[in-house]
């Protein structure tokens, strides 16, 4: 069973920066696919990033470039470093793993972003 747990979350004001980090379990982390998703108060969860197992790393057009995810296999974890943050950015944030038997979804983690 895989467990996904989010942190990194908080309180920052607009123009500033943040990093989440999402710790997985088990073995099977270096072979899937991960992404950050994010839901906003009465939006649609959105797909902000996707990483490949190999590193290969995609950002969502409606991010601007201002999203990096990264990953480090040796220690299970999944990043995303979100610049000049804005009070759109505001949002639950949840990591995804992707794998041939379905998704695992963490508990997400709470970015609110003040103007």
């Amino acid at each position: 069973q895989v467990q996904l747990v989010e942190s990194g979350g908080g309180l920052v004001q607009a123009g500033g920066s943040l990093r989440l980090s999402c710790a997985a379990s088990g073995s099977i982390f270096r072979l899937n696919l991960m992404a950050w998703h994010r839901q906003a108060p009465g939006k649609q969860r959105e797909l902000v990033a996707v990483i490949t197992s190999g590193g290969t790393a995609n950002d969502a057009d409606s991010v601007n470039g201002r999203f990096t995810i990264s990953r480090d296999n040796a220690k299970n974890t999944v990043n995303l470093q979100i610049n000049s943050l804005k009070p759109d950015d505001t949002a639950v944030y949840y990591c995804k793993m992707v794998t041939s038997g379905g998704d695992y979804w963490g508990q997400g983690t709470q970015v609110t972003v003040s103007s």
